[in-house]
């Protein structure tokens, strides 16, 4: 038994030399030195960049907003422009249509009138050779009957 107490002894002993924890008054002063620089560092450190994180948060949030509210606006502009361009083309094949049209009708008036121009020049070449036709028979006529008193003449006199 006695060996028990002196081992007990020397545990207290090796106890009061500083062990892992010890329980005396540098406890309570190193918890209060942890919460003055927890504290400390709280407001001079990580306030700020709170502060600074929160910023670029409301940025963000507000860029994103803003793209948003753009992005929407372009859709519309993109939707009108669309159908803008949708009755443009509409209008363009229109006077495409009618311009066609048109240049059937202004080619077809042409053709009726270099036909009808066609036409009075065949007509006109006809009158003309005609009319030489007659004046060539007139002038054959006229001849034949000199010829026809000249043979006659001729004839009358050699007999």
């Amino acid at each position: 038994m006695y060996t028990i107490i002196l081992l007990l002894g020397k545990i207290a002993e090796r106890g009061n030399q500083g062990g892992l924890f010890d329980f005396n008054a540098t406890l309570p002063l190193m918890a209060l030195q942890f919460l003055g620089l927890t504290l400390l560092l709280n407001l001079l450190y990580y306030r700020p960049i709170i502060n600074i994180l929160d910023d670029r948060e409301e940025y963000i949030r507000n860029s994103l907003t803003s793209a948003s509210a753009s992005l929407l606006k372009a859709d519309e502009l993109t939707k009108t422009y669309e159908l803008e361009l949708a009755e443009s083309r509409k209008s363009a094949q229109k006077i495409i249509k009618n311009a066609q049209e048109e240049a059937q009708l202004i080619v077809s008036d042409k053709i009726k009138e270099a036909q009808k121009n066609a036409e009075k020049l065949l007509i006109d070449a006809y009158d003309q050779l005609s009319e030489q036709k007659q004046q060539a028979l007139k002038s054959l006529e006229v001849q034949v009957d000199i010829l026809s008193d000249r043979i006659q003449n001729k004839l009358l006199n050699n007999y």
